[in-house]
């Protein structure tokens, strides 16, 4: 054979020495880079044919399982199912659907795990959006942690339209009427109350005109209607005193005589 075309001997090789040897499941799987379970489970399902046995009852693996054993491992690597892999190699019409649909997922996993990339290095530039919605990354250092609790518990409730207002809405400057509302203590006068009320009511309107959706987190729920308000209820008890909860009734009641409240659920409003 000329030198440079297909494999060349060197003197004295293995094959002048008679040197052939039958593998035991163990060696077959250690060549294949898999294990012996593994072996046995392609025998059980018919992907890889069973050997002869010795007169000892051990199986008698040759280069024939090994180069088998290889293929359906490289397909295995490449995401193929096992119970596809017969279909796979047929290479029929069928085959070509199997191995689109098998990009396609490989595609969205990469986008998915692009996306947590993105995700992870905002979180490690500013580990306060740790707990935040993906679209409020650039909000954690601004918003105060009550509000940042109530975003990510309404995060399970509302739709993406919801939410995109939700972002608008809390995108604006924060204000010194809303820095007040935020230290209010649970203990505050009737009269600061009353006042915090007043002066909040005229931004609540505006709110409710410029993101009606918001008006009423229920409705703007992609859970059933009874569910977003229990999450709703939950959420204002536990990250708002009894003083914010008493404006906020305020605030309701002063947009109800002027006729511009939504109808969010009366529960998180008493």
């Amino acid at each position: 054979m000329p030198q440079g075309q297909g494999f060349q001997w060197p003197p004295g090789t293995i094959l002048e020495r008679g040197l052939l040897m039958a593998w035991s499941t163990r060696r077959l799987a250690e060549l294949a880079g898999t294990t012996a379970k593994a072996v046995r489970h392609y025998h059980g399902i018919g992907l890889l044919d069973e050997p002869e046995r010795a007169s000892n009852g051990y199986k008698r693996y040759g280069v024939n399982h090994l180069v088998r054993l290889l293929r359906i491992r490289r397909l295995i690597d490449l995401g193929v199912a096992l119970a596809d892999v017969p279909a796979v190699e047929s290479g029929d019409e069928r085959a070509r659907q199997i191995l689109r649909d098998l990009d396609a997922e490989l595609a969205a996993d990469i986008e998915r795990r692009q996306r947590m990339r993105r995700d992870l290095a905002a979180i490690m530039d500013n580990r306060a959006a740790l707990d935040m919605p993906p679209d409020f990354k650039t909000l954690a250092d601004d918003l105060p942690e009550t509000q940042r609790s109530l975003l990510v518990a309404y995060s399970s409730i509302l739709t993406p339209e919801a939410i995109a207002a939700l972002k608008e809405q809390l995108s604006g400057p924060r204000d010194d009427l809303e820095a007040e509302f935020a230290a209010l203590e649970e203990d505050a006068p009737e009269d600061i109350r009353q006042r915090l009320a007043e002066q909040m009511a005229p931004e609540a309107r505006e709110q409710h005109r410029a993101h009606p959706v918001l008006a009423d987190l229920g409705r703007a729920s992609h859970r059933e209607r009874a569910l977003a308000d229990s999450v709703t209820v939950h959420a204002l008890t536990e990250f708002y005193n009894r003083a914010h909860l008493d404006v906020l009734r305020r605030v309701h009641g002063i947009l109800v005589e002027n006729g511009t409240a939504g109808s969010e659920s009366d529960d998180a409003q008493q």
